[in-house]
């Protein structure tokens, strides 16, 4: 993810949690574990920039989370939730950085700014109820707020200048407004969260974009303005069988989407999704930078979704892998330190047995992942870097739990007839 170079047959050395060198040429000291990744092909982590992970909850922590576990066996090794509970995110994100927990590199903007009356609105009325806003937010621990659908252009601008004031980025949702969205645009915002609600767009929207830094997460697989993107892969694919995805998630998350899902005609994906999609490859062809969101959708493989939808509109392979990684990198501010494999940047990657280049679709592959130098069997999400450590089982998997399905519940379960001694 340096420009479009791709290097053949190369060598990634990683000490401690920093990339030391990159290349087809690189000296290995005798004392180094090696790990054969022959016909395989190694990439920068995902950087997933909009992602929920289920931190809505007060009251206790758990000691891990599975949303955390789902989204390193597929590849994504930083997060930034966009809307989340202050609290339990700091603090897990914390703890996830001293390695009292096992997840991704973990952001977010904490509680919202939300416009919108609530138990937890934020009364911005003057540039002063801006900067006090964010000084709390960022007192958090937040590098990034979210400002939502404040109803006034002026409301909007202020929480921009208090935030430009104390260098936190705004990362803006519009609501499916255009109007909104496209003030956010104009007025300096970091980028905009989920698509602009029309499609397609046309030289006037492209040009006026392309003249600021401002990037896009459309967050397709939400899409804004006609069917949701997800239901493209429920539809298309068996969800339900796939091992990885049901080793880190419950089983009632799964089913109940997936064996129960919502079946459309191909013209709806066609006007819908991947319409939208085709204005993200008219934006990146004008220079504005596509980030991947996955939006909490399904934890792990919606990452992969996401990135195939991308391309569904026309962007090339490399260019959705770029929006999945250095640009979300870039996004963040974060470009010196993660989205791409280059010696001195911290060492988040993984490895996929196949080749995305050539068939995006093999990006789901995730054989090993790589957070901060710890490297993990992505199947298992067992540590087998310097360290072999197996992980530790998830509720769901204990005695009476979901994934158990079919075999343990109809066994076992309450439900289930009790054993009869006798004959």
């Amino acid at each position: 993810m340096e420009g479009d170079e791709v290097i053949e047959q190369g060598t990634v050395l990683v000490e401690g949690n920093v990339i030391k060198a990159v290349g087809a040429d690189v000296d290995v000291p005798r004392n180094a574990k090696v790990v054969n990744c022959f016909g395989k092909t190694i990439m920068p982590g995902i950087v997933d920039v909009h992602g929920h992970l289920g931190n809505f909850r007060y009251g206790l922590s758990p000691e891990k989370q599975w949303e955390y576990y789902a989204n390193l066996a597929y590849g994504v090794t930083t997060a930034h939730d966009p809307s989340s509970n202050s609290e339990m995110i700091f603090s897990q994100s914390e703890m996830i950085k001293t390695g009292q927990m096992v997840g991704p590199r973990l952001f977010s903007t904490g509680t919202i700014l939300y416009g919108a009356d609530g138990d937890f609105k934020a009364v911005v009325n003057s540039l002063d109820d801006a900067r006090s806003a964010i000084r709390r937010t960022k007192a958090y621990g937040a590098f990034s707020v979210k400002s939502y659908n404040q109803p006034r252009r002026n409301q909007r601008q202020q929480v921009i200048q208090a935030a430009r004031e104390q260098q936190v980025e705004v990362v803006p949702e519009g609501g499916s407004f255009f109007y909104h969205n496209l003030t956010q645009v104009v007025d300096g915002h970091t980028g905009v969260e989920h698509n602009i609600p029309v499609a397609p767009l046309y030289n006037d929207v492209l040009r006026l974009w392309a003249s600021t830094d401002a990037h896009n997460t459309p967050t397709l697989i939400v899409n804004y303005g006609s069917v949701n993107g997800e239901h493209y892969w429920y539809q298309h694919t068996n969800v339900w069988e796939k091992t990885r995805l049901l080793s880190f998630t419950p089983r009632p998350v799964v089913d109940s989407r997936a064996r129960h899902r919502t079946m459309i005609p191909e013209e709806e994906y066609e006007n819908g999704h991947i319409l939208t999609s085709k204005s993200l490859k008219k934006l990146t062809d004008a220079g504005v930078k596509i980030n991947l969101g996955a939006h909490g959708q399904l934890q792990g493989l919606g990452a992969h979704w996401e990135l195939w939808m991308l391309a569904q509109g026309g962007m090339t392979n490399m260019e959705a892998l770029q929006a999945a990684t250095i640009n979300g990198a870039e996004y963040l501010g974060m470009d010196h330190q993660i989205g791409s494999l280059k010696a001195g940047k911290l060492a988040d990657l993984i490895v996929i047995d196949g080749n995305p280049l050539a068939n995006l679709q093999d990006s789901e592959k995730v054989q090993y992942t790589m957070v901060n130098g710890r490297l993990y069997d992505s199947a298992t999400m067992n540590e087998m870097g310097n360290r072999d450590k197996a992980r530790s089982k998830f509720f769901f998997e204990l005695p009476g739990g979901s994934n158990s399905y079919p075999y343990f519940s109809e066994t076992h379960s309450f439900m289930a007839p009790k054993c009869v001694c006798g004959k």
